[in-house]
């Protein structure tokens, strides 16, 4: 059984807060986990079997466990040790999920694919998780409505119903991974064929595609605009590795670019950051691509201003735009971030204006000026990447960096704090005083 003890640790861990010490070079290896991104889509799929599946190299964070204790609540018999986890979904049900855990995790959507799919029906709270502003998920029900459910939304909840589900055309107006996703989810077992153009084509649908086909699923063009899926009356069991996650491994050479000296990530795949490279190279940064490894070296000299504007995959990640925001100031001249994906995903300007960035919002983009000093203050985490932003930050600035809002960091950095002082950075928790404790939990409501 899943073990409730890691819910008590992740209760405690969200009255810490995290404090750096700054201006220390950094060197050594960090070993990259797998995909959180992926994760929280292949951990709602193991749903679809009628036999075990079991994922290798899960990522150790929050939103894995939320996942593990919705499948248990649902009567999957879930383990997970050593970042290996078994799924049997064999005696699930199809449990209505409208409020509790479901509403902490900001994917818990792909529930909604993976449960009609299987049982053709569901009931799941809209999404939580980071507040990014609206993400909407009309994409995701255009697709099921194609498929033959009927969606409605009560009470803040999504309820899906349908007699059968029959293959259909889908094109997405919008590229959404998340929509690309859940129709794949609930595709694979409606009747006849489904085509879904326009597709999202990042590498985690094709982590998902692979271990849906591992399942004995029919799936052609996961990766490409146009993916094709020939239903299937049953799925089985199988064992799976997860990929690396693009995204910590994009965290970290910008970490690299900012204080370090010969740092290697081990367990990448190059291709999947290569916008990111380009962009760190653009500013000055060495960087040298190995088969799995990438060894990334700081700044001789100062780095040069960038224009960065986040676009769908293969284009700049979305999920990067706030770290590569801490490095940006540290760039001689005038930088402007665009984010092209979440307007409002400027949550971290504030808290670098606290540390001394010359920084402004207008619009989509914000507009930097450097190179400025940092200086450590107390700064606040309002969601995942912002965190990670918060971190870099205080990498470079002088003196210490308090960051409250751990939890938000813990929800997709798998043990961010001991990788960090494994490459020789000072950092380590403190549990916050009782006042900073209501404060913290004051800003999450």
């Amino acid at each position: 059984m899943y073990q409730p003890v890691i819910e008590t640790k992740r209760k405690i861990l969200t009255m810490e807060k995290l404090l750096i010490e700054g201006g220390h070079h950094l060197t050594g290896t960090v070993q990259i986990s797998g995909a959180k991104n992926s994760a929280v889509a292949l951990i709602p799929a193991t749903i679809l079997a009628d036999s075990p599946v079991t994922i290798d190299q899960l990522p150790d964070i929050s939103d894995v466990q939320t996942l593990c204790q919705l499948l248990e609540e649902t009567g999957g018999k879930v383990t997970f040790q050593q970042n290996t986890l078994t799924v049997d979904p064999k005696d699930m049900v199809d449990m209505p999920l409208p409020n509790g855990r479901v509403k902490k995790l900001r994917a818990s959507y792909y529930l909604m694919g993976a449960m009609l799919g299987r049982f053709h029906k569901a009931v799941i709270g809209l999404p939580g998780g980071c507040n990014l502003g609206p993400r909407p998920i009309d994409q995701h029900i255009k697709g099921f409505e194609a498929l033959g459910a009927k969606v409605t939304n009560e009470r803040g909840a999504i309820y899906l119903r349908a007699t059968e589900l029959h293959g259909a055309r889908i094109y997405l107006d919008v590229v959404s991974v998340g929509a690309t996703i859940n129709i794949m989810l609930a595709a694979v077992k409606a009747e006849g064929r489904t085509i879904i153009e326009n597709a999202a084509k990042e590498p985690e649908i094709i982590d998902v595609a692979t271990l849906l086909t591992s399942m004995g699923a029919k799936i052609k063009g996961a990766g490409t605009d146009v993916i094709r899926i020939e239903g299937v009356r049953t799925l089985h069991g199988c064992r799976h590795m997860i990929i690396p996650d693009r995204i910590e491994a994009g965290t970290f050479m910008i970490i690299g670019a900012a204080q370090g000296r010969d740092l290697l990530i081990d367990n990448v795949i190059p291709q999947h950051v290569e916008s990111l490279t380009a962009k760190l190279c653009e500013m000055g940064a060495d960087i040298q691509v190995g088969e799995d490894q990438m060894l990334v070296s700081g700044r001789k000299s100062r780095l040069k201003c960038a224009d960065v504007k986040t676009l769908v995959y293969p284009g700049f990640p979305t999920d990067l735009q706030q770290p590569i925001t801490s490095l940006l100031t540290q760039a001689e001249g005038t930088s402007i971030i665009t984010d092209t994906i979440y307007g409002s995903r400027f949550k971290h300007i504030d808290e670098l204006r606290r540390m001394g960035a010359n920084v402004k919002v207008e619009g989509r983009s914000a507009i930097l000026t450097g190179a400025t000093r940092l200086e450590g203050t107390k700064v606040r985490a309002t969601d995942l990447r912002a965190g990670a932003s918060l971190v870099i930050a205080g990498l470079i600035a002088g003196g210490i960096t308090e960051i409250a809002g751990v939890e938000h960091i813990d929800r997709g950095y798998d043990h961010l704090m001991e990788k960090l002082q494994g490459i020789g950075a000072h950092v380590w928790r403190e549990s916050m005083l009782e006042s900073e404790t209501e404060e913290n939990l004051k800003d999450q409501d």
